[in-house]
């Protein structure tokens, strides 16, 4: 049995060669020969070993085979590591019974699924590969240019694979992030989180579509210490971030009016991430303009979520507009133009975004190593109340009771009341529900409503650009929402902080 520890990184093709020259490069690097391997991945027709939480292929190299199991393992900011059990074998099909008993599930009825075994899909590719030395570590470069297949009744449907995995060989587990942050710099990159094996089972259409629920609560325990607090919160955010990203990438422009909030919750993650730092004093003026550089690609979502809201539940918010049709198939051309999945693939196409994620990998490793000073002794949930009293008083300064708030007012402090947001995100499930969940549902409001001003703003620009005069009517609205903000908030600012 072998304990795989490895780093996945997804690149775009066109960067094949540039990687190719910059792992030839670099200090101490062997490269090995380029082997093709071909791969088939087996299961039983309920999925009894997805199930288990383990996979199987057979793999062909060189005129042999090779049969591997992968069971239950873990994934932390992007490092896999998962155990593995490898056995030659002279078929194409595998035999469960060469792999050690004790794996099983207690019970498994192992010849009843030998039985079943199917070949679902196939990963063919291309594979070079090269030996390259971290100070005393040693790390395997693997570079993957192929597909994944699934053909089914006479049809074949295929993802390409264009992967970089560095594997541990010997040594320490942060080389893998040393090596890949090298990489990073200079060539666009991103964490791969989908091992081939998901993806396949996905173009096999034995996985659901992509989904996430909103972000309400980041898991803490009470007894947890800071270290550990940070540790879940990074971890947490950094998963979730893959996530969304995948999810943006796989919809495409075909889920067009899904895209903004999907990538608001992207942001949302770096936002947390970046604002979680902070309050650890850990954000380095080179990660401040990492994150700098991502908000600037992300600068749509504002004007996306406005058209969004505007077509959502087919056009309600203009549904006693005689003009609705125009206004809507101009609201749609809007957010066509804003080109959200070419702008997604630009940010992707910046090196500063990969390097954020490595970056925040090794400082979520090095936190995990004990190498940086967190408060272990700190208690939890003092910290949190003062970093969320922190947070309420920001909201109190930009937002007195006593005085008047305008439309546009709202608009200025819409980032800082996200930012207090997502605070009580970060450390609210440390607190009893009820009283935290009636303290946060005026805020909540507050937040949907400034959303919906936008959309307001929004329409005033498309009907401008039709010719349409609905600028009363969108001036008895945006009056009449202010009006509901101000009692919101009011109301908000006068109950009594849950943290208290």
């Amino acid at each position: 049995m072998n304990a795989e520890i490895e780093l996945k990184l997804f690149f775009q093709l066109e960067q094949q060669q540039a990687l190719i020259d910059l792992l030839d490069s670099l200090p101490d690097s062997e490269q090995k020969a380029c082997r093709y391997l071909s791969n088939g991945y087996f299961d039983t027709p309920d999925l009894q070993l997805r199930r288990w939480d383990m996979g199987l292929r057979v793999r062909g190299c060189d005129g042999k085979r090779e049969q591997t199991i992968k069971t239950a393992g873990t994934v932390i900011g992007g490092i896999h590591s998962r155990p593995e059990y490898n056995i030659d074998i002279d078929r194409a099909e595998p035999e469960l019974n060469l792999f050690p008993k004790n794996i099983w599930p207690n019970a498994a009825n192992i010849s009843a699924v030998q039985s079943q075994l199917t070949c679902l899909f196939n990963t063919d590719f291309d594979r070079r590969t090269w030996h390259i030395y971290v100070d005393e570590s040693l790390v395997e470069v693997a570079l993957d240019i192929g597909k994944v297949s699934v053909t089914r009744e006479g049809e074949t449907k295929f993802e390409p694979i264009c992967e970089l995995e560095f594997e541990l060989m010997a040594g320490k587990t942060g080389a893998l992030i040393d090596l890949g942050i090298k990489v990073a710099a200079s060539i666009p990159v991103r964490l791969g989180k989908a091992s081939k094996a998901f993806r396949g089972y996905r173009l096999a259409a034995q996985s659901s579509p992509l989904s996430l629920e909103a972000l309400e609560f980041i898991a803490l325990e009470p007894d947890q210490d800071l270290k550990q607090t940070l540790v879940s919160l990074l971890s947490t955010c950094l998963d979730r971030w893959q996530q969304l990203e995948a999810m943006i990438l796989e919809i495409g422009d075909h889920g067009l009016k899904q895209l903004p909030m999907l990538c608001y919750r992207l942001r949302a993650c770096v936002r947390l991430l970046s604002g979680t730092l902070a309050q650890f004093n850990l954000l380095s003026d080179s990660l401040v303009a990492q994150f700098d550089a991502i908000e600037a690609h992300l600068a749509f979502v504002e004007t996306g979520l406005s058209l969004a809201e505007i077509l959502r539940h087919n056009g309600q918010l203009i549904a006693k507009q005689p003009q609705q049709g125009k206004l809507a198939d101009q609201a749609l051309r809007s957010l066509q133009q804003l080109s959200i999945s070419s702008q997604m693939q630009k940010m992707l196409a910046d090196t500063r975004y990969g390097s954020l994620q490595l970056s925040l990998v090794d400082l979520l490793f090095a936190i995990q190593a004990g190498e940086l000073g967190i408060g272990t002794n700190t208690d939890l949930k003092r910290f949190a109340d003062q970093m969320q009293q922190a947070s309420w008083q920001k909201i109190l300064t930009l937002m007195p009771a006593k005085t008047d708030l305008s439309s546009r007012d709202y608009q200025i402090f819409a980032r800082a009341l996200d930012d207090s947001m997502f605070v009580g995100v970060a450390y609210g499930a440390l607190y009893p529900r009820q009283t935290r969940d009636v303290f946060r549902a005026p805020w909540q409001d507050l937040v949907l409503g400034i959303r919906t001003l936008a959309a307001y703003r929004q329409l005033a620009q498309i009907s401008e650009s039709l010719d349409i005069d609905i600028s009363d009517w969108l001036q008895n609205k945006q009056e009449s929402l202010v009006f509901a903000l101000e009692h919101s908030r009011r109301s908000a600012l006068s109950n009594q902080p849950y943290w208290k």
